[in-house]
């Protein structure tokens, strides 16, 4: 029996810290899918088939293993998708208690929901202070995002002048 966790997340822009999480939480399952998801409170930078074009890239050019799917999902819960992939786990990553606190009512709910389990995984001390709204701010301002993202990302934000 396979062992399939779901990173899900809007990755607008993905971050060295969300590459960080992924990493991890691919080697401790046999499959894991990196979901890019619409979140209709935020306004999004990036299209979301560009994202998903980024993480992937992100991922090859790290040498993340080969167990790692990059997808998206708009339609339905989060917890529909892991049940049509088999997925038993939520990952997360967290960088604070207040990520603690939004995080947990979601967690109850797919736990109650669908049988998902969430599992939170804090990220390298190095990129803990960094998050996709930071990016989005440094980058807009004309800022050096290269440190905080992947060679992929500062280069599309570098080109697209956002």
């Amino acid at each position: 029996m396979s062992r399939i966790a779901v990173v899900p997340g809007s990755f607008d822009p993905v971050t060295l810290g969300h590459l960080d999480v992924i990493e991890r939480a691919a080697g401790l399952f046999d499959e894991l899918h990196v979901l890019v998801v619409h979140n209709p409170d935020k306004s999004a930078l990036i299209p979301i088939a560009q994202r998903v074009s980024l993480i992937q890239q992100a991922v090859k050019d790290a040498g993340l293993p080969a167990n790692i799917r990059v997808t998206s999902w708009s339609m339905g819960l989060l917890v529909d998708y892991c049940t049509d992939v088999g997925a038993s786990v939520l990952v997360k990553g967290i960088r604070s208690q207040v990520d603690v606190a939004y995080e947990t009512p979601m967690a109850i709910v797919n736990r109650n929901l669908a049988g998902v389990e969430t599992i939170f995984l804090l990220p390298d001390p190095a990129h803990a202070h960094v998050s996709s709204s930071l990016v989005r701010q440094v980058a807009g301002l004309g800022g050096d995002v290269a440190p905080y993202v992947p060679k992929a990302v500062a280069d599309f934000l570098q080109s697209s002048r956002v």
